[in-house]
This record gives structure tokens, sequence and C-alpha cells, in this order.
């Protein structure tokens, strides 16, 4: 078999702009680069000398899928810099904002990203022709993900409501109770998501992961917990950077983050589900039984179906946290008078992983540093070599089915490279 170059120049259904190269040689796979070619957005440099107060406002213009994380790992680690502590009917508010993000952004990937590749459509648009009821469900449940979101955040994209200590403003109770009727119809959708996405065809396939994600002693993790890895790690959210590092790599303009001394992990879905499966709630976890779900869920193309599972956790924890709401005495806590420099980390749960910000304080609360590791920087590396196996057993086919299988491996960990999507563009160069 002669040499060959799989170039995916934009990989389409995913968000933001990435490509792929992979060199075979013979019936080995030489090479595998996932390319994040968009520029660098320097969010961490123009933080500082920002007040820490700017910055949940800030690092919400990085994702417009998820700018609940940034929101809320920034605001943790400023609350632990500057030694307040949320709790009560504030902390319940934060579940309940990050479920409108998980909702909307699994409801997005599972329908209009992922359920193309398994039902043999190039995009979503041409998948609508045939299954408009699905696109329906799919889109539904993204608009009460959007609306939990602007009723907590203040508006769906780059909510505004968010800040250090709280909120500026709380929902009245009858606010809340008037969205009962539109999550508990979301449940049912969410319910039949998972038998949808039961449906489709996965490869035979393992995949010896190491699961990271963040635990907690009594609940599915959001925002609060230890990091932990299914390799027997637990640190708390202070000592990431002992057990991580982040480095450059040649092809890609985000940095990877690895274990230190380079090793490979997988965040996300599928180790959120690994680690925390005992603390779904009834519903979640019966279907989750129905469905085989036996965890820990090694198959990266069956995420689709983890996904599914965990918008039901997110319906029914904000349907929970709806029907025990009292509003508190105030949206916020009120922030001490800063006197003296100070540090503060957090790690919350993005829907794609964990999300680590680090912050470095002045005396005049100004940030003299910041550090922001995203999921899909934690996951690049674990996704090459998702690809390297790939391709490793398939390298008999046709260097068209040959890349369009590789996109399929790359988008079942739904990297967010920044909002936009873009369609294929494959060029194949032959030694």
């Amino acid at each position: 078999m002669t040499d060959r170059t799989i170039s995916v120049d934009y990989l389409a259904r995913v968000e933001g702009e990435g490509a792929l190269k992979v060199r075979i040689h013979g019936w080995n796979v030489e090479e595998v680069e996932l390319k994040i070619f968009e520029p660098p957005r320097f969010f961490e440099a123009f933080l500082r000398g920002r007040s820490y107060q700017e910055a949940p406002d800030i690092t919400a213009r990085i994702c417009g899928i998820c700018p609940v994380a940034y929101q809320m790992s920034s605001c943790h680690a400023m609350e632990q810099a500057l030694g307040i502590s949320v709790g009560g009917q504030l902390r319940e508010l934060r579940r309940l904002l990050y479920c409108g993000e998980w909702i909307e952004s699994h409801a997005l990937h599972i329908y209009l990203l992922h359920a193309p590749d398994f039902l043999g459509y190039p995009d979503a648009i041409r998948l609508a022709k045939d299954h408009p009821l699905a696109v329906k469900k799919g889109l539904k449940l993204k608009k009460t993900g959007n609306a939990l979101m602007s009723l907590l955040g203040g508006r769906e994209i780059h909510p505004i409501n968010v800040r250090v200590g709280g909120f500026y403003r709380v929902p009245s109770k009858e606010e809340l109770e008037a969205f009962r009727p539109e999550l508990e119809s979301a449940l049912e959708l969410a319910e039949e998501t998972v038998h949808f996405a039961n449906t489709m065809k996965f490869p035979d396939i393992k995949e010896d992961y190491e699961f990271v994600s963040l635990r907690h002693p009594s609940e599915y993790p959001l925002n609060e917990g230890d990091v932990v890895s299914s390799a027997g790690l637990e640190v708390p959210a202070s000592r990431f950077e002992q057990a991580f590092e982040e480095v450059h790599v040649r092809h890609s303009n985000a940095l990877h983050s690895v274990r230190k001394g380079g090793g490979a992990y997988l965040v996300g879905p599928l180790a959120r589900y690994a680690l925390n499966y005992e603390h779904l709630p009834p519903r979640a976890t019966s279907l989750a039984r129905e469905v085989d779900l036996t965890p820990p869920v090694r198959n990266p193309f069956r995420s689709i179906l983890v996904r599914a599972v965990e918008i039901v956790f997110a319906c029914e924890e904000a349907l929970r946290i709806i029907e025990q709401y009292d509003p508190p005495e105030s949206p916020w806590v009120p922030p001490p008078v800063i006197t003296s420099p100070s540090e503060g980390f957090a790690v919350t749960e993005a829907p794609r992983g964990i999300l680590y910000h680090h912050y470095r304080l002045d005396a005049a609360g100004l940030i003299e540093d910041a550090k922001i590791v995203a999921p899909t920087s934690q996951n690049q590396k674990r996704i090459e070599e998702d690809v390297r196996h790939l391709v490793g057993r398939s390298v008999h086919l046709d260097d068209t089915a040959l890349g369009y299988e590789c996109e399929r491996a790359i988008r079942n960990h739904d990297p967010c490279i920044s909002c936009a999507t873009h369609f294929l563009k494959l060029d194949v160069v032959r030694d």
C-alpha cells in the first residue's frame, strides 16, 4: 500500500474552526494532528489589570454555547480568593442556571451535530427533511434550556445577571413556578431523547480512557467537588496544576492539557458518568438501565446516549430546585474589603467537561494573573489517540470514507473550538 495523507481542512459540525491531518505509511498510522487554527483570543491577557468583579462578564464572552461554565468557574475562584462562601438558595440557583446550559448544549449536540453521523446525513438541514419531528424536539429542548438561562442570567447568550457572590437579581417564587410546565415538558422530551439515541447503531469499540471529572460526595457534579480520575487521582481545585500541565504543540493554536508526564485523559459526559453514576436521580438512573448503559462507558460513539441521560438529570434537578425554592433575603453575598493580595482556584463542569480557572489578585482587587484551561484543550490529545486507533482499524477504506470516519470520531467528543460551524473541504495527498 502507498503512503497516504488524509487532510480534512475544515471539520464539519463542530463548534469552531479546526482541521485534521493523518499520515499513513503502508498499514501503519504515522501521524495524527487535530489542528486548531483559530487565532489566539488572549482572554487571560486582557483580564490582567481588571477588577475581580469584571471576571464573570468578561469570561462569559469566551463561548456563546457554554458561557455559564466560564462565569461559574470565575465566580468560584474569586470567592475562594476573597473568602466568600455562597450557600443555600443562591447555591441552588447557580445549579439551576447550570442546568439550563447543560440542556441547551447537549440538545444542540445530540440532534443537530451528532445525530446526522448515525442517520447518514451530511448535516442537520438535510436530516430535518426526513426527520422533522426529531429536529423539532431537539430545538424545543434547546429553547427550554435557553429560556432557563434567560430567566436566571438575564439573557441566553453571555448572561449578564451573574456576579461574584451571587446574582444582581434573583427570581421570585412565582417566576420559577411559572416555568415548571415548560421543564416538565422538557423532561418528557429528554426521556424520548434517550430512546431516540438508543436507536443508533454503534460500532463495537472500547477505548482505555483515564476519565477525569469533578466528584461531589452527595450530588451529580456541576459547580463543586474535587477533581478525581479513574486512575485514583483526587485533588482539590487548588492542586490542579500539580496534577496537570499545558504544553505547546506545533500544529495547534490551542494548548494541550495533559497529566504531568504527558499522559492523555478524557473529560466530559463519559468521565462524569463513569465517576458519578451513583448520584444520578431516579428517572435518569432508570432510563440508563433501560438502554443498558452500564458505567463505565468506554465506547466514544455511545457518548450520545450519556448526553441524553444527562439532559434527563438536568431537567430533574431543575424541577427539584424549583420545588424547594424560597427566595433568599439578598441576591448576593457582599464581598469583604480587600487589603492584601490573594489567590483563587475553581473547577466546574461545563457540558464538555471540567473547566479550570486560577486568578491572582493584588491588594486592590485587580487581577494580576489569570489561567483558564478549557475542556477541549484537555481532550485534544485523547481525541488524537481515538483517531489514531480508528485509522488503524479502518486503513483499508478509501480516502473519502476514511476522512469521514475520522470526523465522526472527533465529533463524539463535541469539541468546542469556538462557536462557529464549517462544512467539510477534504483534500487527499498521496506520496
